[in-house]
């Protein structure tokens, strides 16, 4: 019987860390399971994305034709992986084509992960054991985060004070993969705090690994993981803002961003 294990959120939860390290170590794991992440879906996580901003049946219909087409393409495996933190939506603190701001994920999240798990059992039959994952993260500190990554990625231009009061009943991440998890028939549903792997050696990808069974020998032997997609410094979110209200073109603004934060990065 095939097992798929799917990592479906939340973002900014460690997730670009948990991606990148299981992508760089594939080949090591590959005697455990098989893994897809964020750039191996096609267009299935974009889809998810704009369905989640657009949740019209059509939007719903090209989520899952992309994904139906990544099943088609990849081969049977006993163990599966698959992490992509679209598919429970999108980013709070985006907005939909109503121009509502987007507060929580499981509007988008339960039709977005049941879909996942009809194709699931279209693809590997009626008996595939379907588990999900949720990585979690304490709710201010994640807010906190969802700011500075809305600052660097679209044209956010309020403080972060007037940001978090849009939020007066801010989403405890825990209860919201409960919420998730209860639409989810059939599935097993596994919830982890990020703030638990804070100094793990294997980063928050070992939740992944715990739950596929790698054994703690292979573990050790692996690499130490790197942080990866960390929040910008204080000097450089004022910077970002500043630029969001200075009615710059889009292309303008992300060549400026960009080039910030490589001089960062040096």
């Amino acid at each position: 019987m095939t097992r798929v294990i799917v990592h479906a959120g939340f973002h900014k939860t460690g997730t670009t860390s948990l991606q990148s390290y299981l992508a760089q170590n594939r080949a090591r794991f590959a005697p455990f399971f098989a893994y897809y992440g964020q750039n191996d879906f096609k267009s299935a996580g974009a889809r998810a994305r704009v369905f989640a901003q657009r949740p019209f049946p059509w939007r719903m219909a090209k989520f899952r034709a992309a994904f139906h087409a990544f099943l088609d393409d990849i081969p049977d495996a006993d163990t599966i992986v698959l992490s992509r933190e679209t598919f429970c939506g999108v980013m709070p603190g985006h907005r939909t084509w109503r121009r509502r701001t987007i507060k929580d994920f499981k509007t988008a999240g339960i039709p977005l992960c049941r879909t996942v798990i009809q194709l699931l059992r279209e693809r590997f039959g009626p008996d595939v054991r379907i588990e999900f994952l949720f990585t979690t993260r304490e709710r201010e500190a994640w807010i906190r985060s969802v700011y500075g990554h809305l600052l660097r990625s679209i044209h956010l231009r309020v403080e972060f004070e007037e940001f978090r009061a849009g939020f007066p009943n801010l989403i405890d991440l825990e209860e919201e993969a409960k919420r998730i998890a209860s639409a989810l028939d059939g599935c097993t549903t596994h919830i982890r705090a990020m703030e638990s792997y804070g100094t793990h050696h294997n980063g928050p990808a070992a939740a992944i690994l715990e739950l596929a069974g790698v054994d703690a020998a292979t573990c050790a032997t692996l690499p130490r993981a790197a942080r990866a997609n960390e929040g910008q410094p204080p000097e450089l979110e004022a910077a970002f803002l500043e630029l969001n209200r200075s009615g710059k073109s889009k292309h303008t603004l992300r060549h400026m961003k960009n080039e910030m934060l490589a001089r960062k990065d040096r």
